[in-house]
């Protein structure tokens, strides 16, 4: 585990001395409790978690250990999303509890059909909005603004959001400023590091969370996942 997040943080260093990475440490501390299987683990903080917490996790693939370890360490609901169709007949395969609610679409930065593209290699399972080199067609998938998600699901407020999105984040954060919602906690993997994306789209969306009032308090190994959390004040 140790020389894994080792090898991590050299690749990373190494990629921002090319400039195809960025070098962003933490704002503010925080408690941390990392959760989910070690290459699928996030980090929140616990405080203010409990059994009325609101949570949205998007993007969920193949994946749900962390989804599975919040609801059983605080004994809330987990609203899990994906509008993928490998990542829904496997979700409506497994044995899972109750307070995992899943809904079959995804977010974006307007509401309808998006145009997704799958990966070039057919095991892997994540499909993409970006543009990107593949030898399958791209499929069509529902998906709403997530102030459209909040009013169809009855919520005010969202104590903690998991956005995996392949790439879709920087549009959909642009929104969620914009429509004023406000997070108490924001777990984010941003996708910098994708030739068609690269850092300065990460460098503008840390910049903008910051001027709302979001402080970055943990940052993976990989600097690839990101944990945000709200000053009560901003």
């Amino acid at each position: 585990m140790k020389l894994r997040t080792s090898v991590r943080r050299l690749r990373r260093s190494f990629r921002a001395l090319l400039r195809q990475d960025l070098w962003q440490g933490v704002q503010i501390k925080r408690e941390k409790l990392s959760l989910g299987n070690d290459r699928a683990s996030w980090c929140v903080c616990p405080g203010g978690l409990s059994t009325s917490s609101v949570i949205y996790s998007f993007g969920v693939g193949e994946e749900v250990s962390f989804e599975l370890e919040l609801i059983r360490r605080f004994g809330l609901c987990v609203h899990a999303f994906d509008p993928t169709p490998r990542s829904i007949e496997w979700l409506r395969s497994q044995r899972l509890p109750g307070q995992l609610l899943f809904h079959p679409y995804g977010v974006a930065d307007f509401d309808g059909l998006a145009r997704f593209l799958p990966p070039a290699d057919p095991a892997h399972v994540s499909h993409t909005l970006l543009v990107r080199e593949t030898p399958w067609p791209a499929i069509e998938v529902p998906v709403l603004r997530l102030a459209t998600i909040m009013k169809q699901l009855g919520h005010k407020r969202i104590d903690l959001l998991k956005m995996d999105i392949e790439g879709a984040e920087y549009a959909v954060l642009d929104d969620l400023l914009a429509s004023g919602i406000l997070l108490n906690q924001l777990l984010i993997e941003f996708h910098h590091r994708w030739p068609q994306v690269g850092p300065q789209k990460t460098k503008r969306a840390i910049r903008s969370l910051n001027s709302a009032g979001y402080r970055i308090f943990h940052v993976s190994a990989s600097g690839e996942e990101y944990s945000f959390s709200r000053i009560a004040d901003s």
